[in-house]
């Protein structure tokens, strides 16, 4: 197979995009078709540049045929023009209007059906050419490059762990973690991991965890797995001992277990334990009973499960005392009840008398 050669007299370190291809051509063209056309311009600035359709093709990911008709589509639009041979086979490609510096630039080679004995001549398609304005525009610092290199490089990443096309308000959401809440790549990217691994695909909830973070001062990777860790343990601990299976905990469970692991400092053990009772109480998971719980004993300054035992030791002591002090009260009512019993007298002698009587 003949080889396609592209030639530019005028090598620049850029591909240039006039803007009036982007205004008026880009917009009504097929994705495939503006690749084809950005390919050939991209090519133009090797000069050693040697192509042919089948290696487009495959650096495209396209067929030959999809290669031919973004040919046939630019010359319909004026952009190319091609050259064939006597066969009607393409034998060059001259491009009309690219709007670049290099303006004399062509293809030659052979088509993508059979070879060709001999390239086509080639011509220039226009003369001369003005050199593009200089520009002014102040230099981009290189930290500006690496930071949209890196907000580039999440943008992928997202789509990939999401498993979707990524909306403009997952971008701005993406942005905002990396931008104000000046979250670090690594620390984005093992965010979303995070999140979709336990089955979170929504922005939405993504964006609250990365709040969540920001507030608790989590800066690194390893600080938000040792918080994951951390929440995982909790959550297990009193699940587990309440017996719930085969769910992670509601919107108004999780606040209960981080009040308790979080404000209220205590161990999974003293937690654990509370849920114990609660179940032992009544006979039935529940969060609100634990809690009155754990909030009596954050009131009492628990720390250890000695310090519980301490407590049940003086609670006992002072039911005891309790009951002790309601026997005693009660004894004092009924004898000075009994006390106030008043007396009655009997004349024996008359009794006596009125007996004999009524024989």
């Amino acid at each position: 197979m003949k080889t396609l050669t592209l030639k530019n007299r005028c090598q620049t370190n850029a591909t240039l995009l006039p803007n009036d291809f982007i205004d008026n051509y880009m917009v009504n063209a097929n994705g495939e078709f503006v690749k084809v056309y950005l390919f050939l311009l991209r090519h133009l600035d090797d000069p050693c540049s040697s192509l042919t359709i089948s290696m487009i093709a495959d650096c495209l990911n396209n067929t030959e045929n999809d290669i031919l008709r973004a040919f046939r589509y630019w010359e319909t639009e004026g952009l190319l023009r091609l050259e064939k041979d006597a066969d009607g086979r393409i034998a060059g490609i001259e491009l009309q209007k690219t709007g670049l510096s290099q303006n004399a630039a062509k293809t030659s080679g052979a088509p993508a059906q059979a070879p060709v004995q001999s390239p086509a001549p080639l011509r220039e398609a226009q003369s001369s050419a003005p050199e593009p304005p200089v520009s002014t525009a102040k230099a981009v610092p290189i930290d500006t490059f690496r930071a949209q290199k890196e907000l580039k490089s999440l943008l992928f990443i997202a789509e990939q762990y999401l498993g979707k096309t990524l909306t403009r308000t997952d971008v701005d959401a993406i942005t905002y973690f990396y931008d104000t809440l000046h979250m670090s790549a690594d620390l984005i990217e093992y965010l979303i991991e995070t999140c979709v691994e336990n089955g979170h695909k929504s922005m939405h909830y993504i964006q609250k965890v990365a709040l969540s973070w920001a507030d608790s001062g989590i800066e690194t990777v390893s600080q938000a797995r040792e918080q994951s860790a951390s929440y995982n343990r909790n959550c297990f601990t009193v699940l587990n001992a309440f017996g719930i299976k085969n769910r992670g905990p509601a919107s108004s469970e999780l606040a209960y277990i981080k009040k308790w692991a979080e404000d209220y400092g205590f161990t999974s053990e003293i937690i654990q334990e509370a849920c114990r009772r609660t179940i032992s109480a009544t006979h039935q998971p529940s969060f609100e009973y634990a809690d009155s719980i754990l909030t009596k004993w954050h009131n009492n300054n628990i720390r250890h499960l000695t310090d519980i035992d301490a407590l049940d030791e003086a609670y006992q002591k002072e039911r005891s005392a309790a009951a002790r002090r309601s026997a005693a009260a009660k004894s004092k009512a009924v004898t000075r009840n009994l006390n106030n019993f008043e007396r009655r007298s009997y004349d024996m002698d008359s009794l006596e008398e009125q007996l004999l009587n009524s024989n």
